[in-house]
């Protein structure tokens, strides 16, 4: 009898120890939980409340961003391929920007980065004194090849995103010569896919290289403002449709 009660005694330490495990996971989470902002915390909560809805109530995925809208799908294999792809989105837009601040030389007025219900905007501007290509021609300076370069290695480590690049400027007070403005943002933008191409991005990935010209100036900026004077590169979210 002895016998069996020490095993009976033996075994229970085991259990013992699981719920004392069991009770420092619950600690370690709720103090993790409590260390987080007011954002966090409502998002946890919804996920719990809501697990198949987006997890902020202002976002698809995981980007707060009063704009987009939560995507209704039948497919939810889609839907949830777009939260992850937004999550390597917001890594990315991270990681550029721990290196853009890392580098003295890269002047923050040189670039800007966006995250949008349709992906990561990256917009590289080309300033007089900071210029990225050679006045009124397609040929990249050394500062816009140190620029674009950096840009495009960080790029090229994601190969799952479709890439749209774009040409713009801005509106001249004076006529130009040739190139015009259509020709010239367009190679522009040309010369920045063949750089994305030589970093490391797969040709299937870019969808579409266009120039604009000075059709589309940045919101609240006059159309002669030198800012409208970029060319960007937009990596979009899977659920987007292309034309």
């Amino acid at each position: 009898m002895s016998r069996r009660r020490g095993g009976h005694h033996g075994g229970a330490w085991k259990v013992a120890y699981a719920d004392f495990v069991t009770a420092m996971m619950a600690l370690f989470l709720v103090l993790w939980l409590t260390s987080q902002d007011q954002k966090i915390r409502d998002a946890v909560e919804r996920a719990f409340n809501h697990p198949f809805s987006s997890p902020t109530e202002h976002s698809t995925g995981i980007i707060p961003n009063d704009n987009i809208q939560a995507v209704r799908s039948g497919d939810e294999r889609s839907a949830f391929a777009s939260k992850v792809e937004l999550e390597i989105l917001r890594r990315l837009n991270d990681d550029l920007l721990q290196s853009l601040q890392a580098s003295d030389g890269i002047a923050k007025s040189s670039v800007a980065l966006e995250l949008t219900p349709d992906g990561l905007r990256i917009s590289v501007f080309d300033r007089a004194q900071r210029a990225i290509f050679e006045p009124n021609s397609p040929t990249l300076t050394r500062y816009g090849q140190w620029v674009l370069t950096t840009l495009a290695w960080h790029i090229s480590r994601y190969s799952s995103f479709l890439i749209e690049v774009e040409g713009h400027t801005d509106k001249s007070r004076v006529p130009k010569e040739s190139p015009d403005d259509w020709d010239l943002t367009a190679t522009r933008a040309n010369t920045a896919r063949r750089l994305l191409l030589d970093q490391g991005v797969k040709s299937t990935q870019i969808r579409r290289v266009a120039g604009y010209a000075d059709t589309m100036p940045l919101a609240d900026l006059e159309p002669y403002d030198e800012a409208n004077r970029r060319v960007t590169v937009m990596l979009k979210v899977s659920h987007t449709k292309f034309f």
